[in-house]
């Protein structure tokens, strides 16, 4: 039989189990919060389909804010399908299908209630060949998106585009010339102008799918650049099949192999010293 005093100890014990284990999930909870904190997009058990063929296999993956981020790997290894997956591009194409999370800050991009339409401003998309819009001068091709999103203020419209064109490099090659076609500009300033026209609707996340393969040298210089500066404002995501692109843009690294992520981690480690056998084989030039 227990004692009064027996009692009053087993009620202390189970008082002080019930508050430690209050403790650890209130812990638990602060760090999920914390680590939610720590990145601007986390995606988790990301799978992606073309019909029936399977392009994405349960990738995961933590991206810092305000880095900049490349995407290596050889043809068809999945780096293309993953990028537009972020901002819901990939549903486009007739017959392709995504199921997965892709978190933004505390917003999961997939979740029934999520207006795509929202999801492509708050993330812009540069893609490989440069495409500005053929009929509109280099102005429009700027302003294009405030327009469509009913922005009707002159002045504010003028302050954007230059702005744009400021963070893009390109204002004091272009700032006497607006209103002329965006077509005639050079391949690399017609990409900067892309990249005007994407940072013009004020993005948190900018996706670039080989902004410089089809580009010269120095117009590739000036793009890296940019990359560079505007990582102070954003967070930059870039598929590239140039390794030694991706170690001078680059602050992380992942490399892809048939759909799945082999591995993850600062650029300089991934060059130097990868873990996986298979991510060192691709960096020496073994295969891909």
């Amino acid at each position: 039989m227990l004692t009064d005093n027996k009692l009053r100890d087993v009620s202390l014990q189970k008082a002080s189990k019930k508050v430690l284990d209050e403790d650890r999930d209130y812990n638990e909870e602060q760090e999920e919060e914390q680590r939610q904190q720590r990145y601007k997009v986390s995606i988790k058990d990301l799978d992606a389909w073309f019909g029936t063929k399977q392009a994405l296999k349960s990738i995961h993956l933590d991206i810092k804010p305000n880095t900049s981020t490349a995407i290596i790997g050889p043809s068809g290894c999945g780096k293309t399908t993953l990028i537009r997956c972020l901002n819901r591009m990939h549903e486009m194409t007739h017959g392709a299908t995504a199921k997965g999370h892709v978190i933004i800050d505390d917003i999961d991009i997939y979740d029934r209630g999520i207006d795509p339409v929202i999801i492509k401003r708050r993330i812009g998309m540069v893609f490989q060949k440069p495409n500005p819009f053929p009929t509109m001068s280099i102005y429009d091709n700027v302003a294009a998106g405030l327009k469509l999103n009913g922005v009707r203020d002159k002045k504010l419209i003028n302050d954007v585009v230059r702005e744009s064109l400021e963070d893009a490099g390109l204002w004091n090659e272009v700032k006497d010339e607006l209103d002329k076609p965006g077509m005639g500009l050079s391949g690399g300033q017609q990409q900067r102008l892309c990249i005007a026209r994407g940072l013009a609707m004020q993005p948190e996340v900018l996706l670039m799918d080989e902004p410089t393969s089809a580009l010269d040298p120095l117009a590739t210089s000036k793009i890296e650049e940019l990359v560079h500066r505007l990582k102070n404002e954003l967070t930059i995501i870039t598929v590239t099949h140039n390794m030694q692109q991706a170690a001078r843009i680059s602050d992380y690294t992942a490399f892809m192999y048939l759909g799945e992520l082999v591995e993850y981690g600062p650029t300089k480690q991934i060059f130097e010293n990868p873990r996986k056998e298979l991510t060192e084989r691709y960096i020496s030039g073994k295969f891909g």
